[in-house]
């Protein structure tokens, strides 16, 4: 679990001031790398496999996050007992929730929501923002954004 004073904590900031392995080419996606240094999801491909460092590292895939979480689902049928989980959007056809998998595509997104808002890394102003669902929804355009929640993956102690 993450609070919403540290989600507010990140806001602003660039990739480069959250990833302490130095991953944060400015041409690629980090919105699964924000949530991951968050939330501390250190499995999948991370930031380690693509920069060195001696930081712990942090998935950098959002379908391998998505896979991971215990139960997804439309967003419209989000449980209202859910009051933090993650956000995806792309588009409906790239999401199976049977399998809970999701194509590796290029428009893809992820972020946090807690207390009716949603923190994610806008890779176009490369920071951290906070948007509500209603925002969120549009970051890419129909038939590109439907949305899914995903149930927090468990994280072990480390």
């Amino acid at each position: 679990m993450v609070s919403v004073t540290t989600l507010e904590g990140y806001l602003t900031k660039n990739i480069s001031e959250l990833c302490p392995n130095g991953y944060a080419n400015a041409n690629d996606n980090h919105c699964a790398h924000f949530i991951s240094h968050a939330l501390g999801f250190r499995f999948g491909y991370t930031c380690g496999n693509m920069k060195r460092g001696l930081g712990p590292t942090a998935c950098i895939r959002v379908q391998e996050v998505f896979h991971r979480c215990p139960a997804v689902g439309a967003w419209t049928s989000k449980p209202i007992v859910l009051i933090q989980c993650l956000v995806f959007t792309t588009k409906a056809t790239n999401v199976n929730l049977t399998t809970r998998t999701m194509v590796n595509v290029p428009r893809k997104h992820v972020g946090i929501f807690l207390n009716d808002f949603i923190y994610h890394y806008s890779n176009s102003r490369h920071q951290v923002v906070r948007q509500t669902p209603e925002e969120f929804s549009h970051h890419y355009a129909a038939p590109r954004n439907a949305m899914f929640y995903g149930q927090l993956p468990f994280v072990p102690a480390l």
